[in-house]
């Protein structure tokens, strides 16, 4: 569990399963995060036992309402989206409900994970992948001091179409002067 002002960064749980699907339904987040919008509340419930059952998953919690309103992770090795991610480093993924769009809450989630990577995972960097015009994650990274590295054109999508994905980096060197600000 990572705490943070407004957020708890936590495992989901089961009963977790109808709020995600109040939120995973919209597909305005899915189609911006890569996969399709979920149909149904056991087909929530069987995403948070498969997908967020990963260890460095984590549901994004407010901590005033005790609700699930997004999602925050970390991908390593061949899990991750883009082949740059190498040993020693992580992807970060996330999304979070539309009517927490706009608050800030991914971008302190993103850096509480960024912490947790140079902190106590010991790692040299940090990725973030996002989807040609999917400008609010470009501007999560930026806001979180990820930098432009590259781009992947013909990446498949989760329904089949082909997209072209932008890789932001943050290196162990570069947090620490942007801490330091």
């Amino acid at each position: 569990m990572i705490e943070t002002e407004r957020l708890i960064l936590r495992p989901w749980h089961d009963d977790d399963a109808e709020t995600l699907y109040r939120y995973a339904k919209d597909p305005a987040i899915g189609s911006a995060a890569g996969w399709p919008a979920h149909r149904s509340v056991e087909e929530s419930r069987e995403i948070i036992r498969t997908v967020f059952a990963d260890p460095e998953v984590y549901a994004v919690e407010l901590k005033d309402s005790g609700e699930a309103v997004g999602c925050c992770g970390l991908l390593f090795g061949e899990s991750a989206n883009s082949s740059c991610v190498e040993t020693g480093h992580a992807e970060i993924g996330y999304w979070i409900g539309v009517p927490f769009w706009g608050r800030g809450l991914i971008p302190e989630a993103v850096n509480a994970l960024v912490g947790r990577c140079f902190g106590e995972l010991n790692l040299s960097a940090v990725w973030i992948g996002y989807y040609d015009g999917n400008d609010k994650s470009r501007r999560v990274a930026e806001k979180c001091g990820f930098a432009y590295h590259h781009t992947e054109h013909g990446k498949f999508y989760a329904s089949g179409d082909l997209r072209t994905e932008h890789f932001m980096i943050k290196r162990r060197a570069e947090h620490r002067r942007y801490a330091l600000r």
